[in-house]
């Protein structure tokens, strides 16, 4: 098992500088800078800023320069934008609000998802079966940035129950971790029905129902673990995704979590601030992934550590 994770986690760090490598010259080779503005900056000054920050030094040390910055120091450089600040100092301001975010949503996800892929499973081709895998459709239908206006709509100004933008106590999570754990439910949903379904047909289960088995100790004794395992293979990116917030539900509910600095980062061409975010999302995924894929050999014992 060490094996298999060392293997794998040398993997992950040959994934990420790729990924950065990769994100850093797409950036580079944007037209303009983070300093271009409407204003005109003397000659002098701009020269000044752009050594500050490095940008009078060939792409490729520049490139050189900030991935050992990263890797020794875990410097991810100022903000070309917001002065006297750090990329790191934003990432750990805003990555517990996503953090707080993603867990609640994910908790959601899982606990209307997984329920309802069992029973969808367990009672097929009848009303439980039809209802909530058509809810489920419609939800992967529906992207989030419909979904959260609808929900912000509803409760926020027709029922006027809850707040739909900020971030300053308990009421003010429940429309947008609904936004993201429904979207996610839906997913689960589906994942899990398919994966109960395809053991509810295997040989041992039918045999087990000829001996008498209650069919409750079939579905959660017999068929759980291995029914389970689409809906954990989905669960790496699927975490990654939530923790890491969704662009357009914390743009929506106004939530100063990652997501949102990513898109100021985009719209203000901060370069390290868009650079920090992207290895971040990035190297969540490898870490959800390799989970994954410990927790799918454990449900699994045909599988082995590789």
């Amino acid at each position: 098992m060490l094996k298999f994770i060392g293997k794998r986690f040398l993997q992950g760090i040959l994934v990420l500088i790729g990924i950065y490598a990769v994100t850093f010259f797409l950036v580079a080779a944007t037209p303009g800078s983070p300093f271009s503005t409407e204003r005109a900056i003397a000659p002098e000054i701009l020269a000044q800023i752009e050594k500050f920050y490095g940008y009078d030094k060939p792409v490729g040390e520049r490139f050189l320069t900030s991935l050992s910055n990263i890797v020794l120091r875990g410097d991810f450089g100022p903000s070309a934008v917001y002065a006297n600040r750090t990329v790191t100092a934003i990432i750990a301001e805003s990555f517990p609000v996503s953090l707080k975010l993603g867990s609640i949503s994910l908790l959601v996800a899982l606990l209307i998802g997984i329920p309802a892929g069992i029973l969808a499973a367990v009672k097929k081709n009848t009303w439980l079966d039809y209802v909530p895998m058509s809810a489920a459709m419609a939800g992967i239908c529906l992207p989030t940035f419909v979904m959260g206006p609808l929900l912000a709509l509803v409760f926020g100004l027709i029922f006027a129950v809850l707040p739909v933008a900020g971030w300053f106590g308990p009421e003010f999570v429940i429309l947008p971790a609904a936004t993201l754990g429904l979207y996610y439910a839906a997913y689960f949903a589906r994942l899990t029905r398919g994966g109960m379904l395809e053991m509810l047909n295997q040989d041992f289960v039918r045999t087990a129902r000829a001996k008498g088995v209650p069919e409750r100790t079939i579905v959660w004794k017999h068929c759980l673990k291995g029914g389970l395992i689409p809906a954990i293979t989905f669960l790496g990116p699927a975490l990654a995704g939530i923790i890491s917030g969704s662009f357009v539900v914390e743009t929506i509910f106004q939530i100063p979590g990652l997501g949102q600095w990513f898109v100021k980062g985009a719209l203000n061409r901060d370069d390290f601030l868009i650079l920090g975010l992207t290895l971040l999302f990035a190297a969540l995924i490898v870490l959800m992934n390799l989970l994954v894929d410990i927790a799918q050999v454990a449900l699994n014992p045909r599988l082995k550590y590789d």
